[in-house]
């Protein structure tokens, strides 16, 4: 089969790579990233995988299969496209948005999976398929990697635990410029490691901030790089707003703490003023309601730990292929063929 993982964002290369890795096991398959260039020109898997800059070369692949974690695909590419989402939020509504750009939507679990088969039932023209979410996979092989580096970072700092800050970017939405001080009282009272790990897409002024605050305080840390899964499996707590990574903590049955989240019933400790923050952290460490109501995320958001997502991804489009054959292109109304190709350009196509 031919495999397309379209990369148009940071946060998708760790979403993606399980997919690869999965294909290279099996054998067979012929894998080509397409990465968006303007949005990653530093691609950190160059020197590993077959990618391409170019949406030409993307096309002329041909591909049998296309799996994007984002909002759109291109119509105009062969192949099965496939939504494997960026995330779990529920609660930011435009992730139940039909786009029409996708023949399958592979969800993570039963709550997700119920609101696509309505959107199904509705829509008539994609299938769901329950797969639960690929960095999923990466947790499951990759769970205690970090155990070594964490018990170093907390003896080093003589710090009893570690607390990943984790916000999102969306000015709107961010608490960025508000919780800063907050964070300072709780490493000072309550002898913990802060990890700062900002969103790739936050704004230049506040990972300039934030960075300042590290260098200035010994027991906070900002960590510079894409991937935020290596610092939730280190962390044991989570402070954050209204970030998709949320959910990925609950998954690991770990407290997480957010300043006025948009979730209207959070399955989390919600604060609604940030010097409430040292308080909510002693409150989530003991808590028994929160600790039930993250084992109901768990079984109904992704309870899909098993290390075989990627597997099910694959063996999902090759069941539709043997059912409906390879897609040449995505029948889209004029308006998203428009956005389709302002987004990502025009290509010369095989009938030009």
């Amino acid at each position: 089969m031919k495999i397309l993982l379209f990369c148009e964002n940071k946060y998708a290369v760790d979403i993606l790579s399980p997919l690869q890795v999965e294909a290279n096991r099996q054998g067979g398959h012929e894998v080509l990233w397409y990465v968006h260039k303007r949005k990653i020109p530093q691609f950190p898997l160059k020197d590993e995988v077959r990618y391409t800059f170019s949406m030409q070369e993307a096309y002329d692949f041909h591909p049998d299969a296309v799996y994007a974690p984002g909002n759109i695909v291109p119509y105009y590419l062969s192949g099965v496209k496939c939504s494997i989402f960026h995330g779990y939020a529920a609660e930011k509504r435009d992730q139940f948005r039909i786009r029409n750009y996708f023949d399958i939507y592979m969800t993570q679990g039963p709550y997700f999976t119920q609101e696509f088969e309505k959107l199904q039932r509705q829509h008539g023209d994609f299938e769901v398929l329950e797969t639960g979410w690929t960095r999923q996979d990466w947790i499951a092989e990759h769970r205690h990697d970090f155990d070594n580096e964490r018990e170093r970072l907390l003896r080093e700092h003589g710090c009893e635990s570690i607390v990943l800050y984790a916000p999102t970017f969306s000015p709107r939405l961010t608490s960025l410029p508000t919780i800063k001080s907050s964070l300072i009282e709780l490493v000072e009272r309550r002898n913990v490691l802060l990890l700062i790990k900002l969103h790739p897409l936050t704004s230049h002024e506040w990972v300039e901030e934030y960075k300042q605050l590290a260098m200035s305080h010994k027991n906070i840390l900002f960590e510079d790089d894409f991937a935020v899964t290596k610092y939730m499996l280190m962390a044991n707590t989570m402070i954050s707003d209204t970030s998709s990574t949320i959910y990925e903590m609950l998954l690991l049955d770990k407290p997480v703490i957010t300043l006025n989240t948009v979730s209207d019933s959070p399955y989390w400790k919600d604060i609604k003023n940030a010097s409430e923050l040292c308080e909510a952290y002693d409150e989530s460490q003991n808590s028994s309601m929160w600790a039930e109501r993250r084992r109901w995320i768990i079984e109904h958001y992704d309870p899909y730990t098993d290390g075989k997502v990627a597997y099910r991804m694959l063996e999902g489009v090759q069941s539709y292929i043997n059912r409906h054959g390879v897609p040449e292109k995505r029948k889209l109304n004029l308006w998203r063929k428009y956005v389709s190709i302002k987004t990502f350009g025009c290509i010369k196509t095989l009938h030009s």
